[in-house]
Parts: C-alpha cells; structure tokens; sequence
C-alpha cells in the first residue's frame, strides 16, 4: 500500500517535520507500507482553471497522478491567516471527487496561534469529508513551542501523539483495503 506524506505548503520546515516523525511511526507499526513524501514546492503548479487535467504541464498532472494512485495520505499543513494555504487548497482543487473516496487521511497541522487548532477540523475535514476520505479522529495540532529553536520537534506529548494517529491510520488503510475490495 502506497501512502503520501503531503505538505500543504511552500514554505517553512515544521511541517516537513511532522511529516518526517509520523512516517518514522508508521514504519514502525505498519512495515509493509510504502511512503512517499509530497512537498508541493517540488511542483510548479498551475492554478485550477477548469481545463481538463491533460491540459495542465506536466508537474500538474504528475501530481494529479500520484495523489490519484496513492492508497491513504498524510496531510500537514500550517495555519495561515486563520486558514489552510492556497496551494494546498489549490492541489484539492485539481483533483477528481473520486480520488480520495474511500482512502484513509490523517492531518497534522501547525500554527503560531493555540487558537487555530480548530482550522483542521473547520475548514479542511470538510474537504476530505467531500471527496468521502476515511479521516482520522485524532488530527495532531502543534504550536511553534513545541518546536526548539531549529526546528526540532521537542514536546514528548506531541510525538505520542503522532505515534497514536500512525497507529491509527494503519488500522483505516486496512479498513480502507476492505471496502474497496467490496466497492461496486
């Protein structure tokens, strides 16, 4: 089984971070599983402009492609403005409803403010929720202070809290498996 390791930003470290722990935790619970991280400043992406997906360039429809062919996801994202970035909202946007349908998601989020935890339950579970993912009930929200000055992630509770949701999520993308097999 194929899991993504998305990065819903173009800037910044903390949430390469997270993706970086969760996939250490994952291997360890789940050996089997291939990951591949997804940073979407790799890509020169094109905006969503309603055209068919083959006539975007070619980095566009490569992330089309490997969003579309992945079994589950793991998605981080910083808070910005109260919000999810444009680019990840963008990437959402280029995908097909069907996509995701069925596949286990689990989110990571960080911000500078203890206030915007909610913004992944608010304003991104309803995009997954759309496109009808398995999301996980345990998202793992940190703050800059968790965080040492080089951007290590330094808080014990917050690295229980990744290995839990790996956990988690090994069991939905075998949930996952189940239900596809069973889809008509």
């Amino acid at each position: 089984m194929k899991v993504l390791f998305i990065n819903g930003t173009v800037v910044g470290s903390k949430t390469k971070v997270l993706l970086q722990e969760t996939d250490q935790y994952l291997n360890k619970y789940h050996s089997n599983i291939e990951t591949k991280h997804v940073y979407l400043e790799d890509y020169d992406l094109q905006f969503v402009d309603g055209r068919p997906p083959e006539q975007y360039n070619e980095d566009t429809r490569k992330l089309i492609d490997e969003i579309s062919s992945a079994d589950g996801y793991i998605i981080a994202t910083p808070v910005f403005q109260s919000s999810i970035p444009g680019t990840l909202k963008n990437m959402f946007d280029l995908i097909s409803p069907n996509a995701m349908r069925y596949k286990p998601v689990a989110i990571v989020a960080n911000g500078g403010s203890f206030q915007h935890h909610l913004v992944a339950q608010n304003q991104l579970r309803p995009i997954l929720d759309y496109f009808r993912s398995f999301v996980t009930p345990n998202y793992v929200y940190t703050h800059s202070s968790h965080f040492s000055t080089q951007n290590e992630l330094i808080d014990e509770d917050v690295q229980n809290r990744l290995k839990e949701l790996a956990r988690v999520f090994g069991h939905y993308l075998e949930m996952s498996r189940n239900v596809q097999k069973e889809d008509v």
